[in-house]
């Protein structure tokens, strides 16, 4: 067998490595699920497939946020990792490793790779000045206070010795590589936008650190780590045994390597899809056949975020309507590769109309029927009526269309088109009606029909059943076995998939017991989802009120508005883009009841309140008690008050009334731009300590975003007057 065959019969693909800075939901979920079917298919196909997933654990935020938690960085690191793996067992995901980057077989194929490298004349020692955002660790061109172009968020100024990868030696390379191979990226926006990068021009890359230590010593100089992106991206070499000298791992990376597809979140194609092949290339090692980048999952057209507190687990949909139902609304509802929309109510829909009236209802008729009238054996089909021929043409023609619509991951068509068969198998069920004796019908020739129709209906679903098994697979399990065929999972590892034609399912098998498959989802179903969110919500906010700084999502409204899921080097958290509007539930403009009462905004909606203090009603502090209903613990608890230390105050031009401030969290560092100028000389604001609500969503004016909002008393006559402290309290310290 030659080694082009080999390789053809194996399959290695990824998911992004998800970063330990919050806890797991929906969109780290989506990637995942997506992964977790390829996979599925490809091993039904009888091809040897290995599943990669896992965490990523190093970097200068964990390092920052587990300080905060008052804990170690790796005991933050396994907290967050378990509950990762934990999820995806709840799943039912048939990944095949979990890799972790805190692990020692990592660190030593890291510090393989970086020696390599430097070895081959493509690492060398320099300093960097410059820009630096912690949230996308990355590096960023501009000066002091830029944001960063990824999240928005204010970048660092670093000043650092630095071991840099001669990036810009591999623009050429680089260009002619993806000419060479049109289908290493994708989506189209995809490629287009990551050429335009590279066509822009390279600059070496800084890929290691000396302002902290929580990450992978570089081989032979320990005082620096290795760049948290370096680090993280070698996770797809390093779980095949890259850097072992064990025969069993060498083994395994011979076969699996290159992968056939990393899949990422959109945010991250330029990491994957010109620092990564530059790095493999530059290392003698074949870089990666493909990179597909899915895009962002929307709740209700609003960014998902921790910092809003709108973030929806997993484990919520899964506990009403089950796992199934979030696997086929995940890749039926979201064309990949698009951004896509989640709803509580669009799932119910999707779920009662394709799951419990659709497949499950077609299922639950016929397999009865069988029982009912032929004592659950197929009966023979006998002559088939044009009827029969149609519908087995159409199942033919899906079982011929499904698979390579489905490589080229057109999930959400392939899954429409599959679902028309359901609907199609029940049409021709209903215009047959074997439960129904037409008067000048012989019992014989009903038998007949009742035969033919049931088990042209049953092969049908034995059709469908099969196709579906990778996006559906408990439901699926639980069909062949009431089709008396057996286990799925073993059909499965048997290839089950390769040779699936019509026929299959014998004249005189004994179908298995009646089950419900999907019962219908009742009307509660939504309000019960979303008091699982907010009964978690508040568990949340008491684990953090233990525990500050402890990263979890923090609570959201009544009605989430869960929005984009973004990655960081694979996470799909936040932070979110500039400019966007505040969701349902957050903030209110400035002036109206739902805001924090005496508090300063950041943004305001027109450029006339930028200096307004909030009040509910505009009554002089210093003599009357503000008239505003109260609110609840649980309300309350949903705004998070930080302390932080104004390191930069200026004002912005041409804006009389705004101020732009750098401040330190301790944990990170903020832009807040806040309506205090007429007020507060800036140079007489540096080093002062005050209070900001830091859960607020970002905004955007004057081109600037600002991450937060200032707390004040309002006096007479408008004056705000800045909360602060009189003791020594250290920053990030939440307020209680």
């Amino acid at each position: 067998m030659t080694d082009q065959a080999t390789r053809s019969e194996r399959y290695y693909l990824t998911t992004p490595i998800y970063y330990v800075n919050a806890r797991p939901h929906l969109g780290h979920a989506y990637s995942t699920v997506v992964c977790d079917a390829i996979a599925r298919r490809k091993r039904a196909l009888g091809i040897d497939t290995w599943f990669l997933t896992g965490t990523d654990e190093h970097g200068q935020k964990i390092e920052r946020s587990a300080k905060l938690a008052g804990c170690a960085p790796q005991e933050f690191a396994d907290a967050i990792a378990a509950e990762f793996r934990g999820l995806w067992d709840r799943l039912g995901l048939t990944y095949d490793d979990f890799i972790r980057t805190t692990e020692p077989r990592h660190k030593r194929g890291v510090q393989r790779l970086f020696a390599t490298l430097r070895e081959r004349g493509f690492i060398y020692k320099g300093r960097y000045s410059g820009q630096y955002c912690i949230y996308d660790e990355a590096y960023v061109d501009g000066p002091p206070g830029t944001l960063c172009p990824d999240c928005g968020r204010l970048t660092e100024n670093v000043s650092e010795e630095n071991y840099y990868f001669k990036l810009s030696a591999f623009e050429r390379k680089l260009l002619e590589f993806y000419e060479e191979n049109p289908e290493f990226m994708g989506p189209e926006s995809t490629r287009r936008e990551v050429i335009s990068f590279v066509r822009g021009g390279l600059r070496d890359l800084s890929v290691s650190r000396t302002s902290f230590s929580w990450g992978i010593p570089v081989p032979g100089d320990e005082k620096h780590v290795v760049y948290v992106w370096l680090d993280a991206l070698a996770n797809y070499i390093t779980a095949l045994g890259y850097g072992s000298d064990d025969p069993t791992d060498k083994a395994r990376f011979e076969r699996f390597w290159p992968a056939d597809m990393h899949l990422i979140g959109k945010e991250i194609s330029r990491f994957h899809c010109v620092y990564w092949p530059a790095f493999l290339m530059a290392a003698g090692i074949a870089p990666p056949k493909s990179v597909r980048a899915n895009g962002w999952l929307l709740f209700d057209q609003g960014k998902m975020s921790k910092s809003r507190g709108n973030i929806v687990r997993a484990d919520t949909v899964m506990q009403v309507l089950g796992t199934d139902a979030l696997r086929y609304f995940l890749m039926r509802e979201i064309p990949f590769g698009q951004d896509g929309n989640f709803s509580f109510d669009a799932l119910v829909q999707r779920y009662n109309g394709d799951l419990a009236n659709g497949y499950g209802n077609l299922v639950s008729r016929v397999v009865n029927m069988v029982h009912k009238y032929f004592g659950g054996v197929v009966p023979e089909v006998g002559a088939e009526t044009q009827a029969e021929i149609t519908l087995r043409a159409h199942a033919e023609r899906g079982v011929a269309e499904f698979g390579p619509a489905f490589d080229a991951l057109n999930f959400s068509d392939v899954l429409k088109q599959l679902w028309l068969l359901v609907a199609e198998t029940d049409g021709y069920l209903t215009a047959n009606a074997p439960w129904k004796k037409p008067a000048d019908r012989s019992d014989s020739d009903h038998a007949k029909l009742q035969a033919r129709v049931l088990a042209t209906a049953a092969e049908a679903i034995r059709i469908i059943t099969a196709l579906a098994y990778p996006v559906l697979p408990d439901a699926a399990a639980k069909v062949w076995r009431q089709l008396g065929l057996g286990e799925i999972a073993e059909a499965a590892r048997s290839g089950f998939l390769k040779h699936l034609t019509w026929g299959g399912l014998k004249a005189g098998t004994k179908f298995g017991e009646p089950a419900p498959l999907f019962p219908r989802a009742e009307k509660d179903a939504v309000e019960r989802m979303q008091n699982l969110e907010d009964e978690n919500n508040r568990s949340v906010v008491e684990a953090a009120g233990n525990k500050p700084g402890m990263v979890t999502p923090a609570p959201g409204p009544t009605n989430p508005v869960v929005g984009a899921v973004r990655t960081e080097r694979g996470a799909h958290i936040e932070p979110e883009s500039p400019g966007e509007a505040a969701p349902t539930g957050t903030t209110a403009a400035p002036g109206d009841a739902a805001q924090p009462v005496n508090a300063v905004p950041t943004e305001p909606v027109a450029p006339e309140h930028a200096t307004r203090t909030l009040s509910p009603t505009p009554v002089s502090a210093a003599h009357e008690s503000p008239a505003s209903e109260t609110i609840s613990i649980d309300d309350f608890a949903k705004v998070e008050l930080r302390v932080a230390q104004i390191l930069v105050a200026e004002r912005v031009p041409k804006a009389d009334k705004l101020l732009r401030l750098e401040v330190d969290l301790g944990y990170e560092k903020r832009q807040i731009l806040a309506g205090i100028a007429q007020h507060y000389e800036p140079e007489k604001l540096i080093g002062r300590k005050i209070v900001i609500v830091a859960n607020l969503a970002p905004r955007k004016m004057r081109g600037l975003e600002s991450n937060g909002m200032l707390l004040a008393a309002s006096l007479e006559g408008g004056a705000p007057v800045l909360a602060g402290f009189l003791e020594d309290v250290p920053l990030g310290a939440r307020l209680k």
